[in-house]
Order: structure tokens, then sequence, then C-alpha cells
């Protein structure tokens, strides 16, 4: 897949949820329970993505290791958790709404599209793994016992360590809001 490929959620994915994310931190009414219950599944949502982003050779290699063993998006799935988890964080009921719309209306468009990509890309490979590997949520059993080690440089090199620290940043925000807030 080409950077130019796909449709335009894809390519405004990032930038729409660096706004949902404003729009949260706006509304957010934290409370102390809510921000530690949120920020702990918020940091299982990161520890996935970065899993995740260890075990992925964008276009090169089909990813059948680690989390993608369970899930053919467990980027995706990364992100959905860490979302649930700055939501509940925010202590705002109706959040939830528009955070579940969204990731709706953004990904799984954009999961469908990079799916017919990686058939193209990756072909029988791909629609054995497709119809084994649940498109979003994780099986139980892992799809292909592997060897395949997570490797850092990986994760150095596509920066998931930013998405670590935009939880920081958007925690730390919450926390100061339900402190002098709240």
């Amino acid at each position: 897949m080409s950077k130019r490929s796909g449709t335009s959620i894809q390519r405004f994915r990032v930038p729409l949820g660096f706004l949902f994310a404003a729009v949260f931190l706006y509304f957010a009414e934290p409370k102390m329970l809510f921000l530690v219950i949120g920020g702990v599944i918020a940091v299982v949502g990161i520890l996935i993505r970065a899993w995740a982003s260890g075990h992925i050779r964008k276009n090169q290699n089909l990813a059948v290791s680690g989390p993608y063993a369970y899930t053919r998006n467990p980027l995706y799935l990364g992100s959905f958790i860490l979302g649930l988890g700055f939501t509940i964080a925010s202590g705002v009921w109706w959040l939830g709404f528009i955070f579940i719309a969204l990731f709706l209306g953004i990904y799984l468009p954009v999961m469908r599209v990079e799916a017919k990509d990686l058939t193209k890309l990756f072909g029988a490979d791909y629609e054995e793994y497709a119809g084994k590997v649940p498109l979003f949520f994780p099986r139980i059993t892992v799809y292909k016992a592997s060897d395949a080690k997570f490797d850092m440089n990986l994760y150095l090199h596509y920066r998931e360590y930013r998405a670590a620290l935009g939880l920081i940043f958007a925690w730390s925000v919450l926390l100061v809001k339900a402190i002098f807030l709240g």
C-alpha cells in the first residue's frame, strides 16, 4: 500500500484522533477513580499497540506473529482499548457514544480497505489468514505457532512511542483537571 492509496479517512484518521482528543480533554470531568481505571485500561491499549508494532513489516511480509496471531488488526484493537480507557478517564458518559461512533466510522472502513490491499499484496496467504483470524476481536487460540520475536527496531522505526507520549500528556491534562477543577 502506498501512502496515496486508500480512503480519505485513512489519511485523516490521525489528525481526527487529535481533534477528538482535544474535544474529550475540553469536556472531560475526571474523577480520581475513573482516572485510575481509565489509565490502566489505556495502558493495556498502548502495550498492545507496542507489541503489534514490533511484529509488523508493513507491505513486506504478512504479519501473523505476536498479536497478529490473534487478530488481524491489533494496532486498531490497541487504539480502541486506549480510547476506551481515555473515555472512562474523562468521567463523562456521553463521550463514550461519540468515541464508539467515531471509531466505527473511521476504523471499520479503514480495516476493510486495508484487507483488500493485503489481499492484493499477499493473495492466497492473506485469504487463508483472514479466514482463520478475526478482523478485530481476537481469537482465543494462536493462529500459528511462530518463533518470531518482538523487534524493538520496528517499534522505534514506526515511532510507536509517540502514542505512549500522547497518553502521558492526555492523562496528565486529565489529572490536572481532576485535581484543580474537580
